[in-house]
Formats: structure tokens, C-alpha cells, sequence
């Protein structure tokens, strides 16, 4: 049975936390952009933290940066209270497959492989066998109703379907943290929202981190914080309710 295990040196404090975060983008004969203001956040470990905002507003932008697929321009990252950015981008590569899980508005299935191979394919990446990983890929696919359908290509599949391989994908190494940006905007409004259910669950049962980014109200809503980022800033929009 799969089980979200933390690495020994993630005991205590926050998993991710990221303090006085700024990026901006240059601008064709006016001042540069500036998406992300000095921006503060803690995500502790087993949270779903949705972050909302006018396109536009760096949400993509700041899901990049807390995976460490871009760089600030200013500002500290932590990951499980080790710094992030002083690392080289061959290192942070190595971790991203370890440590972090991705899932995007699109599936980015290779259209060549089966489900059970495209959700094989981190383990591949970091070493592993096809016969040490297809286990867990197994389950991982038993996990999101899919069992049935591994030996299908991405041609085969439903648009739901498809983005469940996705995130069967994004949990195949068993990461501490997975950043979805906008997993259900491109399915209809009652698929979408059985994939949301879907993931709520998968937080819950693994005990996995999740940061959603989306527009989608209902679907931020199931999260545990919503926070919205607005003019470079995040504002909390809720807080967690004390037992």
C-alpha cells in the first residue's frame, strides 16, 4: 500500500515556506511588471492551500517559483527548512523528481506510452526499474478508478481520464508536495468537479500537500486556506477553523 512518507529531516515546522518573495518581468517602453510585491507564505505538511486571482496576476508565476522552475528576483525559499535557491539548476532538477509533483491545466501525456508507462515515467526518470515501479504505478492508478484503463493511450482516454493519469503521475514518487495549476480548466463544469472531490480525497487519504492554483470558487473552496494574490500581494481569504 502506498503511503505519503516525509523525508526524517522534515520533522517540525512548515514544509514550504517563502519570505519576502519579488519577481517582475521587464516592460516594452514602460516600468518592468512587478507580479510578485515581498511576498510571505507558510504551507504546512498534509495542507491544501489554494491561491485565486485575475489572470494575469502571477499566480502561475508563484506556483513556478514555489517548484523551483523559475527563480525570484528577490527573496528566500524553504523547503522543509532548506534553502532552495542556492542549489544549481542540475540539483533542483533532481529534487523537483523526488521532492515535488506537477499537475497542469494540460494532461502533457506522451501520446505514445500507455496510462501505467506515462505514470511510470518519474520513476523511470530517477532510476528505478519498470519492475521496481510498476507496483506503485498500479495502485496509484487503482487509487484515481483507473485500473481498468492502464493499457489505454492518451487517445483512448475521457479529458477526466486523462488529467487522473496526470495526477497519478504527479504522485508517483511519492513527493511531499504537489502544485496544480488550473488541473480542471479545460473540463467541463461536472467532470471538473468529480476531479476536484478526487483530489480533496487523495490529500486527505495520503496525508499529501497540495497548492492549487485556479478560478474555480468551489473547487478553492474544498481547500483548507484560500489565499488571493492581488496587486503582488497574497491576502488570506479564509483561515482554518481551531478544533
Amino acid at each position: 500500500m502506498i503511503e505519503h512518507e516525509a523525508s526524517s529531516s522534515d520533522a517540525g515546522g512548515p514544509l514550504l515556506r517563502i519570505r519576502s518573495l519579488s519577481k517582475s518581468f521587464p516592460g516594452i517602453g514602460r516600468d518592468p511588471l512587478v507580479v510578485l510585491n515581498s511576498v510571505n507564505l507558510d504551507v504546512n505538511r498534509g495542507e491544501v492551500v489554494a491561491i485565486v486571482g485575475e489572470s494575469g496576476s502571477g499566480k502561475s508565476t508563484l506556483l513556478h517559483i514555489l517548484g523551483a522552475l523559475d527563480r525570484p528576483d528577490a527573496g528566500e525559499l524553504l523547503f522543509a527548512d532548506e534553502s532552495l535557491l542556492s542549489r544549481s539548476d542540475a540539483d533542483l532538477s533532481k529534487f523537483r523528481n523526488k521532492r515535488i509533483g506537477f499537475v497542469f491545466q494540460f494532461h502533457h501525456l506522451l501520446p505514445e506510452f500507455s496510462a501505467l508507462e506515462n505514470v511510470l515515467m518519474p520513476a523511470l526518470v530517477g532510476g528505478e526499474t519498470p519492475g521496481q515501479a510498476t507496483p506503485r504505478a498500479s495502485e496509484l492508478l487503482e487509487r484515481v478508478g483507473l485500473s481498468e484503463r492502464s493499457s489505454h493511450r492518451p487517445n483512448e482516454l475521457s479529458g477526466g481520464e486523462k488529467q487522473r493519469v496526470a495526477i497519478a503521475r504527479a504522485l508517483m514518487n511519492g513527493p511531499d508536495l504537489i502544485l496544480a495549476d488550473e488541473p480542471t480548466g479545460n473540463l467541463d463544469e461536472q467532470t471538473a468537479d468529480q476531479l476536484h472531490k478526487e483530489m480533496i480525497r487523495l490529500s486527505r487519504d495520503m496525508n499529501q500537500t497540495f497548492v492549487l492554483v485556479t478560478h474555480n470558487q468551489a473547487f478553492a473552496a474544498m481547500a483548507d486556506r484560500v489565499l488571493s494574490l492581488e496587486h503582488g500581494s497574497l491576502v488570506e481569504l479564509n483561515r482554518p477553523k481551531k478544533p
